[in-house]
């Protein structure tokens, strides 16, 4: 929503808010976001220095703002200690793929951290280095800096270049424009358009070594399926060819309830009546992965189909059932 020309206190936060995304802007673009004149804007951009914000200006017929890393932290935002303790944070949240905050923390991370001054991203560098996570065992784990790379080099339109093993473990380099980061809730996926191939690609992130934004800029093109996270649906669906299943379950919750607690890419739930929903996708997850992401959902459901999901469920029930019946050591 566009704030009102007038009303300067929101203007001011909608501009920083543009300004955190690490790209560079166009001074008439801005302007055209804001509703203001081109005026307004070098005006605000001013405002925002003097409350400590470090705002680039680049020269050029349009000139252009982006928010740098500053000396110290704006003030009336966060301490340092507030800054560490949401960074590392952020961090666990985005390389460990906690699953309903994962694409969140990638962006406000990448926000986060065009701000920190060197001394604590050192910090938050070395308190991560120090703490050991306790994953869920099925590998897929990757560094927030990873991610963090990828990401503003897709929002700034950057060309990115990689190193990428591929499923047979064959090693390439690539030069792509990254379109968008999507998270199926146990691994992140880069939908990009792969320069020297000439198409789309998708990649494990996991699989991805040493990216770098090029610099290079380029005009963002129209992915495949309209929609990034289908094109990955249906990407990985192609992947496990002999090992895919056609999931078809149906829940006693609203589509909107389940569409929040599973990630789009794995499948969108359409809506029946009395509340209930449908959710009917390919699927080449594990099977005791999927009866447990549907039993995290928290609702009831009824799995129509396959009938080795059906099992799966079931196992996991008597399981479930079995582990809280079991007698304290020593009775």
């Amino acid at each position: 929503m566009t704030p009102s020309p007038t009303d300067t206190p929101a203007r001011l936060l909608s501009l920083l808010s543009l300004l955190q995304t690490p790209r560079e802007w166009p001074g008439g673009e801005l302007a055209d976001r804001l509703g203001v004149s081109r005026r307004t804007v070098r005006r605000d951009i001013d405002r925002l220095r003097d409350l400590g914000y470090p705002v680039q200006a680049t020269l050029g017929a349009d000139g252009g703002y982006r928010l740098v890393a500053g000396k110290a932290l704006p003030p009336l935002v966060l301490d340092d200690e507030e800054a560490v303790a949401i960074a590392v944070g952020l961090r666990a949240g985005a390389g460990h793929a906690v699953e309903g905050v994962e694409e969140a923390s990638v962006r406000a991370l990448t926000k986060l951290e065009q701000v920190l001054p060197s001394r604590l991203r050192h910090r938050v560098a070395t308190l991560q280095t120090a703490t050991i996570p306790l994953t869920s065992g099925d590998g897929a784990t990757i560094a927030p800096e990873t991610l963090t790379v990828i990401a503003s080099a897709a929002a700034g339109s950057e060309r990115l270049r990689f190193g990428y093993r591929a499923r047979d473990t064959a090693e390439s380099r690539r030069l792509v424009e990254p379109h968008r980061l999507v998270s199926t809730g146990r691994r992140w996926y880069l939908v990009a358009y792969d320069i020297d191939r000439e198409d789309w690609r998708t990649f494990r992130v996991d699989r991805i070594a040493d990216p770098f934004a090029t610099g290079a800029r380029f005009a963002p093109r129209e992915v495949p399926e309209g929609d990034a996270a289908e094109y990955v649906r249906r990407s990985v669906s192609s992947w496990g060819a002999g090992a895919a299943y056609e999931l078809d379950v149906e829940f006693d919750a609203p589509a909107e309830a389940i569409a929040e607690r599973i990630p789009a890419a794995v499948g969108v739930p359409e809506a029946l009546p009395d509340d209930r929903c449908r959710l009917r996708t390919t699927s080449t997850d594990p099977l005791h992965w999927t009866a447990i992401r549907l039993a995290m959902t928290g609702y009831d459901f009824r799995v129509r189909g396959p009938e080795e999901l059906t099992t799966a469920v079931s196992e996991l029930a008597a399981r479930l059932t079995q582990s809280t019946n079991l007698s304290p050591a020593g009775d």
